[in-house]
């Protein structure tokens, strides 16, 4: 039986809250996705609202997946404890509030959600994700397991998918806000990206007003960051998975632009 999974890249500010609201529901009918985990741990640019939480729910998505943002917002610590369809990183430290991982009901059986965070070039080190994942793989008994890397660099994403190979249904990466073009089934059965991009601003750096990032480089004194206006963007990765081997058969990019924008 075939199984289809919609990743959704990281969602930015009220733009990217637009978009999802506006699209998402409809992609998913036009892919024919079973199943929809999404990235908003930038939904209020750092962090997420409880309200926000909802809102892509109501959208279609099944999962929301978060980074080092996670406790950007903190009133969404009590509504992690209460709801174990918003994931943190699964190898922060044990105390952590939250939940790094799950498992959900479908029509094709119980689906494994891991959310991960690499440990390169990032804010703060969490625990090693890759010796992190290999515990939590001897718990979970399901035949379908997607597991989501936010990580900075290319390499830990690239890695952790090939050591995941044939291990896992698929892996994806989302922080960067960058699509890649690698959307790959790996040798050994895994579907897999290194960056999924992002749900918000198209004409912007990483979602941000391009005129801020540009102060911040050149060393001008900065200002608070402010999303960019204009037309936005929703980028996507669609994972066809063979349900009897639990291993993915196709990957594809399925990203949705404003009507007057000219798509990739």
């Amino acid at each position: 039986m075939e199984f289809k999974v919609l990743a959704v890249g990281d969602v930015v500010g009220k733009p990217g809250m637009d978009r999802v609201c506006k699209s998402l529901r409809k992609l998913k009918m036009q892919t024919k996705a079973d199943f929809v985990v999404v990235n908003g741990e930038n939904a209020s640019v750092v962090g997420m609202t409880p309200q926000q939480a909802e809102d892509i729910f109501d959208a279609g998505a099944d999962v929301i997946t978060m980074g080092n943002h996670t406790f950007g917002k903190r009133e969404l610590v009590d509504y992690m404890e209460d709801n174990r369809r918003v994931l943190r990183p699964a190898n922060y430290a044990p105390q952590a509030p939250g939940y790094g991982w799950g498992i959900y009901e479908t029509k094709c059986g119980d689906v494994a959600v891991i959310d991960l965070q690499g440990r390169c070039n990032m804010d703060y080190g969490p625990d090693n994700p890759f010796l992190a994942v290999e515990k939590l793989l001897k718990e979970i008994d399901t035949k379908l397991v997607f597991v989501e890397l936010h990580a900075e660099a290319t390499s830990e994403k690239l890695a952790m998918g090939y050591m995941l190979d044939g291990r896992v249904t698929a892996l994806w990466g989302t922080h960067t806000h960058v699509p890649t073009a690698d959307t790959q089934v790996l040798p050994k059965g895994t579907g897999y990206v290194t960056d999924l991009g992002m749900t918000g601003p198209r004409h912007s750096v990483l979602g941000i007003q391009p005129h801020l990032s540009i102060a911040k480089f050149r060393g001008d004194l900065t200002e608070r960051y402010r999303w960019a206006e204009g037309e936005t963007k929703m980028e996507a990765v669609l994972f066809t998975v063979d349900t009897q081997t639990g291993l993915c058969t196709a990957v594809e990019r399925v990203d949705v632009y404003d009507q007057n924008s000219s798509q990739r």
